[in-house]
C-alpha cells in the first residue's frame, strides 16, 4: 500500500532511488510508527510522514516523523549519539530534567545545560538554560575576565532585564530535538554552508514529555544564558525560575528564541 511519505532529495541521495521508491510504495515503510520528534504514534498510510536519516560514523538509521514535527532531512551525528538514539527507540532511556555539562565549539569551554518549562504571560514555554562552569575569555584575549555574555550579544542574543515576554527569534540558530532527545544547539555557518553545532550533546539527552509537548506546540525553544555562578544546578523548575529572575535583575541574563529541529 502506498505511503504518504516525504523523502527529501538529500535523503534520496543517501539511500538511493531504488530504496526511496520502495519506501514510497510501502514496501519498507511501517504503517504505524513512533514519531522521532514528539514520540507519539503516527500512521504513514493516513498522514504525511517525513523520512529522517541519522548518519553516524559507521552506520545509519532511518526514522519517521510527523511532517508537522520535522521535515525530511539528513542529520549527521556521532556514532555514540546514533547508538544512544537507537536505545531510545527501544525504550532504554530515563527521562530527566537536569542535563550533563557538555562542550561549546570552537573554544571548548565546558557548559552546563538544563532544560525546564518557563511561565511567561500565563503560558509555559520550553527553555534551555546555559551556564559555563568557569569564566569564558574572548578567543585570543589574555588575562582574566568573563566575556561570555558579550560574545553571545555579538551573536544576536538580547539582554533580559526581566522575564516578561518571550525573546525574539535568533535567525540562523536552531535547537535539534530528534528521536525524543536533545542533540544540539545549531548556528548558521559563517561560510554559508550547513549549520554547525554551537553546543552538542556528547550523548543524546532526554527531556521530559511535558517539555517535548511544549516544544512541539510552540515549534521553538527559549535559550537563556548566564555567566558562571549566576544560576547553579537547580533541582526544581520553581527554583530555576527564581535563579533566572535574580540573574535578570542583576543584568546577567541574555536570551533568544530558536526554531525547533532546524538543521
Amino acid at each position: 500500500m502506498p505511503r504518504m511519505l516525504d523523502v527529501s532529495d538529500e535523503v534520496r541521495a543517501e539511500i538511493g532511488d531504488e530504496e526511496a521508491d520502495r519506501l514510497l510504495a510501502g514496501d519498507n515503510a511501517p504503517g504505524s510508527y513512533d514519531c522521532t520528534s514528539c514520540r507519539t504514534q503516527g500512521d504513514s498510510g493516513q498522514e504525511r510522514t517525513s523520512t529522517v536519516l541519522f548518519i553516524g560514523d559507521e552506520t545509519a538509521v532511518l526514522a519517521f516523523a510527523h511532517a508537522g514535527c520535522l521535515p525530511s532531512q539528513v542529520v549527521q551525528v556521532t556514532e555514540e549519539q546514533l547508538q544512544g538514539a537507537v536505545k531510545s527507540i527501544t525504550g532504554d532511556t530515563v527521562d530527566t530534567v537536569d542535563l550533563e555539562p557538555e562542550t561549546i565549539a570552537p573554544e571548548q569551554a565546558v557548559l552546563g545545560v538544563t532544560s525546564g518549562l518557563v511561565l511567561i504571560a500565563g503560558e509555559l514555554h520550553p527553555a534551555l538554560v546555559v551556564e559555563p562552569t568557569a569564566p569564558i575569555v574572548r578567543p585570543g584575549a589574555s588575562g582574566a575576565g568573563d566575556d561570555f555574555l558579550p560574545l553571545l550579544i555579538e551573536q544576536g542574543f538580547m539582554p533580559v532585564p526581566a522575564i516578561e515576554a518571550a525573546p525574539s527569534v535568533l535567525h540562523g540558530w536552531s535547537v535539534l530535538l530528534a528521536m525524543g532527545q536533545l542533540h544540539a544547539v545549531l548556528q548558521a555557518s559563517p561560510n554559508g554552508g550547513q549549520p554547525v553545532a554551537w553546543w552538542q550533546a556528547h550523548q543524546p539527552l532526554q527531556v521530559t514529555e511535558s517539555w517535548r509537548a511544549a516544544a512541539n506546540k510552540h515549534q521553538q525553544v527559549l535559550v537563556f544564558a548566564a555567566p558562571v555562578g549566576s544560576i547553579g544546578r537547580q533541582s526544581r523548575e520553581d527554583l530555576l525560575r527564581d535563579a533566572l529572575d535574580k540573574a535578570a535583575a542583576n543584568g546577567k541574563l541574555v536570551a533568544a528564541a530558536m526554531p525547533l529541529a532546524g538543521t
